[in-house]
């Protein structure tokens, strides 16, 4: 398959690897989506595989960008469909239902696990809270913030010991003006038996969550968490572009879709950049890739570390390719915001996310960023599972055939032209309306936060 007109190189189906179009000479880019994603270090003649043997990045270190304006208008769309969702008191919209159990610190993962399996309450454990300076704690109280916030929770038992850091009195002064009726504290030194403190709160929070009743909301408040993860050759070709093409969709709709992993934009910054809708925004993107590649250069990191073994053996050769595909979720919409960790979801449209690829510590952004639901497309495949429902999107036949446990929607017919679009926001609106994902059936709910500094 060629994918653009431009490309000198082409993706064999049967593989999802790369094969020379025409003779490529050493030095010369080599250039697939119509962009170059990295230098043949050796002659390539027409027919040979392109792959890390005769193929390097051309990334370096921090560049300096040049604004142009973003005219283009977006799909306008008249018909605006409902999902059946939860509103909240203060105006939020949940798509679930749900009572979490939010530990301020790992000293209590236990006791917060233990209430779970009795009361069937979600518990969101993690190893932080304590022993950290700086940035790092704050970190940690936005992302328990925004999650103790998510609406997708009609009512919130957060978790303390006593001692910690991150304590209760701490916390609330991040947590700010709160619903005492929706979130319950519990500070397990201060009680003599902390399971029957935390279940007789998760009692109450769960006779609170029956006060909701699903109630027909306009798609337009809608929130989606764009992911990739386990990439392989074709996740450039059919899952990432027709998730793109959902979120072009959702967001002509009203909509507003987050994309995150900032060092797998490293390579097709230049994309996203060019949709910036204004000159602030497009400074906002400037600084969100180069203060990530300083980031990594403060750690004495190459920036192009990256694809995985697994991104490699599928094909995928180059950062840049695996980026210029990963940014194929994001569509061709204008970028209205960039947010920062802890920061929530608030205007309506494309808005791109801080963050590592890691696919937990993202997930993890994204829920904490109050979207209600993520499409994660992968074509290695991965059990893994956020604090919202989680549709894996599958890249190829194999995939979705060998793994249905994990898989929710398989894109791989879009290689033999068929587009889907429809299909998959039809299966957004059933998970919306409450058909539950592979991850919540499995209970796979994790988290896990960004850390760079040092541990007391």
């Amino acid at each position: 398959m060629l994918i653009n007109k431009l490309d000198n190189v082409e993706v064999n189906l049967k593989d999802g690897h790369k094969y020379a179009v025409r003779d490529i000479k050493k030095g010369d880019n080599v250039i697939k989506y119509g962009n170059p994603i990295g230098h043949a270090t050796s002659d390539i003649k027409i027919g040979e595989h392109v792959h890390t043997h005769n193929l390097r990045t051309n990334l370096s270190g921090v560049i300096e960008y040049e604004y142009k304006p973003f005219d283009s208008e977006p799909e306008t769309q008249i018909s605006i469909p409902f999902f059946m969702g939860y509103e909240r008191k203060n105006g939020d919209v949940g798509i679930r239902n749900d009572v979490f159990i939010v530990p301020l610190v790992g000293c209590v993962n236990k006791v917060a696990e233990r209430l779970a399996d009795i009361t069937g309450a979600v518990a969101f454990t993690h190893p932080y809270g304590c022993s950290q300076l700086g940035d790092d704690q704050k970190t940690t109280q936005l992302i328990l913030r925004g999650i103790v916030n998510h609406p997708n929770a009609a009512g919130v038992l957060v978790l303390g010991l006593g001692c910690e850091n991150n304590n209760v009195d701490i916390f609330k002064k991040v947590l700010g003006e709160y619903d005492s009726d929706r979130i319950k504290f519990l500070n397990c030194q201060e009680v003599d038996d902390e399971i029957a403190a935390g279940q007789q709160i998760i009692d109450e929070l769960l006779n609170y969550s029956k006060t909701f009743e699903r109630q027909p909301i306009p798609i337009s408040k809608l929130k989606i968490g764009l992911k990739c993860g386990g990439s392989d050759g074709y996740s450039g070709i059919s899952a990432n572009p027709l998730v793109g093409r959902v979120s072009d969709k959702l967001i002509s709709m009203g909509g507003s879709c987050v994309l995150t992993e900032v060092p797998e934009m490293f390579g097709a910054e230049h994309l996203l950049m060019a949709r910036a809708q204004n000159r602030e925004v497009f400074n906002k993107i400037v600084n969100l890739i180069n203060n990530f590649k300083s980031y990594y250069e403060s750690h004495d990191q190459v920036i192009y570390e990256n694809p995985s073994p697994g991104n490699k053996a599928g094909g995928i050769t180059t950062l840049e390719e695996k980026s210029i595909g990963c940014v194929q979720k994001a569509g061709y919409s204008a970028i209205v915001d960039v947010l920062d960790y802890g920061d929530t979801v608030t205007k309506n449209g494309l808005n791109l996310l801080n963050g590592p690829g890691n696919d937990i510590v993202a997930i993890t952004n994204l829920f904490s960023a109050g979207v209600h639901l993520i499409l994660f497309t992968t074509g290695r495949g991965t059990p893994l599972g956020s604090g919202v429902p989680t549709i894996k999107i599958s890249t190829n036949k194999k995939l979705a055939d060998s793994k249905i446990q994990w898989i929710d929607f398989d894109a791989s017919p879009v290689l033999t032209g068929e587009e889907l679009t429809e299909d998959l926001l039809n299966y957004i609106i059933d998970v919306a309306n409450g058909k539950q994902t592979k991850n919540e059936i499995n209970g796979y709910r994790e988290i896990s936060i960004f850390k760079d500094g040092v541990t007391l």
